[in-house]
């Protein structure tokens, strides 16, 4: 299975790590493989795609623009316990927002590979504008907002 513009198969795969807290046993999980498709499957690893939307593309060029560009790999989890990789994402809004929902994910430094193939895709379908929404209670062409409260006056005033 080939790479498209939009769309990359991943051969992943987890593996199951036991330490020993005390008298406790911790359970981890971690990335075990990430290989593109195209090569021969390892053993228990699962396809998962990683695909590109339009309407993420500022949540990408964000994610390029930091020192270690991230994936994440959304997990399903068992009753058992045992998580199973579900879904790739290159947008760290999706990651939150299943971490929110106690969905598992792993993160691991974006492939340069990877991060050449997201900047063609933001590049043939335009940059969007990243804006960051101002808190409405803050008025800053008026100078009006919690720190500038003029019922407390100015310092040096």
């Amino acid at each position: 299975m080939q790479h498209t513009e939009s769309l990359w198969p991943m051969h992943v795969s987890l593996k199951r790590i036991e330490k020993q807290v005390g008298r406790w046993t911790s359970v981890n999980w971690e990335l075990d493989q990430f290989l593109p498709a195209t090569h021969d499957a390892p053993e228990g690893s699962k396809i998962i795609v990683l695909e590109l939307h339009k309407d993420e593309r500022g949540s990408y060029r964000i994610n390029l623009d930091m020192d270690n560009a991230m994936l994440y790999i959304v997990c399903d989890e068992l009753e058992d316990g045992t998580w199973i990789p579900s879904m790739i994402s290159a947008d760290q809004n999706v990651a939150a927002g299943c971490l929110e929902g106690d969905t598992p994910v792993l993160n691991l430094l974006m492939p340069k590979a990877i991060a050449c193939w997201i900047e063609a895709y933001i590049t043939r379908h335009g940059e969007v504008e990243i804006c960051a929404h101002r808190r409405k209670h803050v008025n800053r062409r008026k100078n009006e907002g919690p720190s500038n409260n003029s019922q407390f006056g100015q310092i040096g005033s």
